[in-house]
């Protein structure tokens, strides 16, 4: 008997089932403003069709609109776009599109912290039916991993992955519910030539099991181009070619072109698409293919598709038919509560970095309670004590706010991502991250608030104590709220500049008017009301000085004590008419208002009104008109 060894099939037994997706796209334009030039043709009316089951590639030559094509497909861009899309022959409805189609871009940014399994498990606990059981949802990862090669790295932390396995792992972490479309920007750029073999192969495995896989190449080699269904090749925001790699040397014949004999023609027609033999031929080959109309030379293979399929254990069915959920918990509570679990095992795990706060908050409170040493109790030294209420402000602006300048900016990134590829709500997301910095930042505080307290000699009283700790614990979380909604807005480069100086006039503004009473301009005064440091330094002068606080001693070596009555004091700083729990209730104002800003403004970069959308298209044609040009 003669034997034969079969490849083993992989499957994917425990994921939802998904119906296959068809993609087609018709005259699809997409335009970007252009300053005094007015505006830039990017795609000129292309069409084509991307059908399930197979493997295609967008290729083309730098500044060709292939990025741009598969940005508009995926939906991730949307704002300049014109044209129908239409999924199983009808028109595209963005909402539901987006739930079962899942776009991973060209740089990995993963979750750090997490191992591949723990990134896994949060994954499927997010988007499998929270029902499944732990085994099962296990088993559907382990055959995730088994399938992308990733079993030896499951207990690896992400940040100590190659680039291949990044790569891989973006693409099993939107497997978790089974897509039946998957997008791709550029997959294999930094990878070494047996990675991106190997990634493509992978991509082709996921292909053969019923899904849509589209992806953006970039200069790929012919061995790996070989590998693809269906190549869709654009030159100029038109359609070259669409179809299946043996059919290229017909259709450039057709069009008057020989691929020589000892020449790739994978390789010939994307210098033909260059414009390396004459920019005539680009002209041709659009008219050939009708700009993606004509799918002559898109062959169908419905069998084997379908076969595939069948392996896989695909249930086929009808655009119309209901289909498994693509999220099965979508309460803002219970993916609060898997988010919480992430954020709290990424910033234990961050020991050093949270050590090094800890250490510098107690270092600031040791160096600052040095230079103010016993001087609260000193009659001679209420001015200077004064500077000590100042720098606790001063430090509690800092000390929150640029670390979040530096690392929001990277964080909205990954939120963009997970968001648009419907891990969760920004909700959800939002206040798992609240419930996880400010309890951070309150213990931080109180560190500091009591080595500086103490060491500067301030009243052992408790309702001083603690009315001093309330106003450096809503300090710092109006700091940090106020860096968010910078973040929120902003990049790295301009957020790290706006938000210092911004920072000034706050400053400035809580202590303007010392020594002069209530001799204030009435203009600068209106200004005091949004520096919610102002707030911040009344609630804490009033905390040590304020309610009723007796005459201070004058030390024995000193004359005179001119500002050693708590009363007088008050009153030369011009706050003889704060309240300290109106001070109280405007900083939580500050904080609310500031948090909900930042979440509103986060909101809208990730998905904008029309307000915000329009404001988009104003600063962009802003951006184009006075951009610098040689």
């Amino acid at each position: 008997m003669e034997n034969s060894i079969q490849p083993k099939k992989r499957t994917l037994s425990h994921l939802p089932q998904r119906p296959s997706i068809d993609l087609e796209f018709q005259d699809l334009t997409y335009t970007v403003p252009q300053g005094r030039k007015g505006s830039k043709l990017i795609l000129r009316s292309i069409s084509g069709q991307f059908r399930s089951g197979q493997l295609s590639a967008i290729l083309g030559p730098s500044g060709a609109g292939k990025s741009t094509l598969l940005n508009i497909l995926a939906g991730y861009k949307t704002l300049g776009a014109a044209g129908s899309i239409l999924v199983n022959g009808e028109p595209r409805n963005m909402k539901h599109f987006r739930k079962m189609s899942r776009y991973i871009m060209q740089e990995s940014l993963l979750q750090p912290m997490l191992t591949v399994e723990e990134l896994m498990m949060l994954a499927a606990d997010l988007k499998l039916n929270r029902e499944l059981s732990k085994a099962d949802k296990l088993t559907a990862i382990t055959e995730i991993l088994i399938m992308l090669r990733l079993t030896g790295a499951q207990r690896t932390v992400t940040d100590q992955l190659s680039g291949g396995e990044k790569k891989r792992l973006s693409v099993a972490l939107e497997l978790i519910n089974n897509p039946p479309v998957i997008f791709l920007d550029e997959p294999t750029t930094g990878l070494d030539d047996l990675s991106s073999s190997q990634c493509i192969s992978l991509l082709k495995l996921l292909a053969e099991g019923g899904r849509t896989v589209v992806c953006s190449i970039h200069a790929p080699s012919a061995r790996l181009i070989s590998q693809f269904d269906n190549v869709y090749i654009v030159s100029a925001g038109q359609c070259m070619f669409q179809g299946y790699g043996q059919e290229i040397v017909p259709f450039l014949s057709g069009v008057g072109l020989d691929c020589p004999k000892h020449y790739n023609p994978f390789d010939f027609i994307i210098e033909v698409a260059n414009g390396d033999y004459g920019y005539e031929f680009l002209e041709k080959m659009s008219t050939c293919m009708d700009n993606g109309r004509n799918t002559a030379y898109l062959k169908k293979r419905v069998e084997e598709d379908e076969q595939n399929i069948n392996e896989i254990s695909f249930a086929q069915t009808s655009a119309d038919e209901k289909i498994s959920p693509y999220n099965y918990d979508c309460s803002i509570w219970y993916q609060f509560k898997i988010l919480l679990r992430r954020f709290w095992m990424q910033t234990f795990r961050d020991s050093g970095y949270l050590i090094f706060k800890m250490v510098l908050y107690a270092v600031l409170g040791v160096i600052l309670g040095s230079f103010y040493l016993n001087m609260g109790q000193d009659g001679s030294m209420t001015i200077y004590n004064f500077g000590f209420c100042y720098t606790c402000v001063i430090a509690f602006l800092y000390l929150p706010l640029m670390p979040v300048l530096l690392h929001f900016p990277v964080e909205v990134q990954m939120i963009k991502r997970e968001h648009f590829n419907q891990w969760y709500g920004l909700t959800a997301y939002y206040l798992a991250m609240s419930c996880t910095t400010l309890p951070l930042h309150t213990v931080m505080t109180i560190g500091y608030v009591s080595i500086a307290y103490f060491m500067s000699d301030q009243p052992l009283e408790t309702q001083r104590i603690a009315m001093f700790l309330l106003v450096c614990v809503l300090t710092t979380f109006i700091s940090e709220s106020f860096g968010l909604m910078i973040s929120s807005v902003l990049n790295l480069v301009n957020g790290m500049f706006l938000g210092p100086c911004l920072s000034v006039p706050i400053m400035l503004l809580a202590v303007y008017g010392i020594g002069q009473g209530s001799d204030i301009p009435p203009l600068i005064r209106f200004a005091m009301y949004f520096s919610y440091l102002r707030y911040g330094m009344e609630g804490l002068i009033i905390a040590i000085y304020g309610n009723g606080r007796a005459v201070l001693p004058c030390p024995e070596e000193v004359d005179i004590c001119p500002l050693r009555d708590p009363v007088y004091l008050i009153k030369f700083m011009g706050m003889g008419n704060v309240i300290f729990w109106v001070d109280i209730l405007a900083l939580i104002t500050c904080f609310l208002v500031f948090r909900l800003a930042s979440f509103y403004l986060l909101r809208q970069r990730l998905r904008p009104n029309k307000t915000f959308a329009a404001l988009h298209v104003i600063g962009r044609i802003v951006k184009s008109h006075f951009s610098i040009t040689r």
